[in-house]
């Protein structure tokens, strides 16, 4: 377990537009402020990620995700909290730097004990995108992403990665169409 320390320390650089890295359900995963362009861009830049692709945003509770979504629909919240990332429709005014050229944005509220700490104590959903270059595989220990970040990214907060064998599945809330398979 995660000190409280931080925890609160991750929080706030990704408040004041920094980039973590932290564990999720399958690998680490860099995040920033959604909100934050200049932060999105940065992780961009660090992936080497096209921003055509859009964004996945994870939250604590589905109240975070107020801001990013109208309409989530019951058979899309009894899969959460858990490993399921669903395209919706976004909110007007969503940054095209979050969504990228799709019309619907991916949203996750996620069942990882210490992701969930880490967007309560931001306070905001957070971006979750996995810890690699472009086309790379993901980090899947503290260990691994220090030693392939440290220097890029501002802070990468000790866990460990879930039991999950594969990415999160999106899928689009409106069709039920398998976007990513897990």
């Amino acid at each position: 377990m995660v000190s409280t320390g931080r925890l609160i320390q991750a929080a706030r650089i990704i408040k004041n537009g920094g980039i973590v890295a932290y564990a999720t359900e399958y690998c680490f995963g860099f995040g920033c402020d959604p909100m934050n362009r200049s932060a999105v861009w940065r992780l961009l830049r660090i992936k080497r990620r096209p921003s055509d692709k859009g964004l996945i945003l994870i939250a604590a509770d589905v109240n975070q995700l107020d801001s990013y979504v109208d309409n989530i629909p019951a058979p899309v919240l009894a899969t959460w909290p858990g490993p399921h990332t669903w395209l919706l429709e976004p909110r007007d005014g969503v940054p095209g730097w979050i969504t990228g050229d799709h019309p619907g944005i991916a949203v996750r509220v996620t069942a990882h004990p210490q992701a969930a700490d880490l967007c309560r104590a931001a306070g905001m959903a957070i971006v979750s995108t996995s810890a690699n270059r472009g086309g790379g595989a993901p980090t899947r220990s503290y260990r691994e992403t220090l030693r392939r970040f440290k220097g890029e990214v501002d802070y990468v907060l000790p866990g460990m990665v879930g039991d999950a064998l594969a990415p999160t599945p999106i899928r689009d809330a409106t069709s039920g169409e398998l976007v990513r398979p897990g």
